[in-house]
Protein backbone atom coordinates (compact mmCIF):
# COMPACT_ATOMS: atom_id res chain seq x y z
CA UNK A 1 0.00 0.00 0.00
CA UNK A 2 1.41 3.48 -0.92
CA UNK A 3 1.10 6.39 1.96
CA UNK A 4 1.42 3.86 4.76
CA UNK A 5 0.46 5.52 8.15
CA UNK A 6 2.09 5.91 11.06
CA UNK A 7 -1.28 4.89 12.70
CA UNK A 8 0.51 3.85 15.84
CA UNK A 9 1.82 7.15 16.43
CA UNK A 10 -0.90 9.14 15.55
CA UNK A 11 -3.46 11.37 17.88
CA UNK A 12 -6.70 10.51 18.31
CA UNK A 13 -7.66 13.40 16.32
CA UNK A 14 -5.41 13.09 13.25
CA UNK A 15 -6.86 9.35 13.09
CA UNK A 16 -10.47 10.94 13.01
CA UNK A 17 -8.97 13.59 10.12
CA UNK A 18 -7.66 10.60 8.13
CA UNK A 19 -10.73 8.08 8.30
CA UNK A 20 -12.90 11.61 7.28
CA UNK A 21 -10.87 12.20 4.50
CA UNK A 22 -10.79 8.16 3.65
CA UNK A 23 -14.44 8.40 3.91
CA UNK A 24 -14.53 11.44 1.77
CA UNK A 25 -12.58 9.69 -1.10
CA UNK A 26 -14.83 6.71 -0.89
CA UNK A 27 -18.27 8.35 -1.33
CA UNK A 28 -16.55 10.13 -4.73
CA UNK A 29 -17.57 6.89 -6.40
CA UNK A 30 -20.38 4.98 -4.35
CA UNK A 31 -20.63 2.60 -7.50
CA UNK A 32 -17.38 1.14 -6.64
CA UNK A 33 -17.98 0.37 -3.37
CA UNK A 34 -20.25 -3.10 -2.70
CA UNK A 35 -22.21 -2.81 0.62
CA UNK A 36 -21.91 -7.10 2.53
CA UNK A 37 -24.50 -8.98 1.80
CA UNK A 38 -25.72 -8.85 5.43
CA UNK A 39 -26.62 -5.09 4.95
CA UNK A 40 -29.33 -6.57 2.65
CA UNK A 41 -31.04 -8.66 5.53
CA UNK A 42 -30.65 -6.00 7.96
CA UNK A 43 -32.98 -3.69 5.99
CA UNK A 44 -35.04 -6.05 4.81
CA UNK A 45 -35.52 -7.16 8.88
CA UNK A 46 -36.25 -3.34 9.34
CA UNK A 47 -38.65 -3.00 6.30
CA UNK A 48 -40.86 -5.87 7.35
CA UNK A 49 -40.58 -4.50 11.43
CA UNK A 50 -42.08 -1.32 10.09
CA UNK A 51 -44.77 -2.45 8.05
CA UNK A 52 -46.29 -4.62 10.73
CA UNK A 53 -46.14 -2.24 13.06
CA UNK A 54 -43.12 -4.09 15.15
CA UNK A 55 -40.99 -0.48 15.16
CA UNK A 56 -41.43 2.82 14.51
CA UNK A 57 -38.84 5.92 13.00
CA UNK A 58 -38.19 8.17 15.86
CA UNK A 59 -36.93 11.72 14.31
CA UNK A 60 -33.67 12.41 14.89
CA UNK A 61 -33.74 14.56 17.63
CA UNK A 62 -36.12 12.49 19.47
CA UNK A 63 -33.24 10.06 19.24
CA UNK A 64 -30.25 11.64 20.48
CA UNK A 65 -32.43 13.09 23.13
CA UNK A 66 -33.06 9.24 24.20
CA UNK A 67 -29.46 7.90 23.44
CA UNK A 68 -28.06 11.29 25.22
CA UNK A 69 -30.61 9.91 28.68
CA UNK A 70 -30.02 5.97 27.98
CA UNK A 71 -25.77 7.00 28.36
CA UNK A 72 -26.97 8.61 31.94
Amino acid sequence: MSGDLPIDSMTTSEKLAAMEALWASLCKKPSEVDSPGWHATVLAERKRRLESGDAALSDWDAAKKRLREAGQ
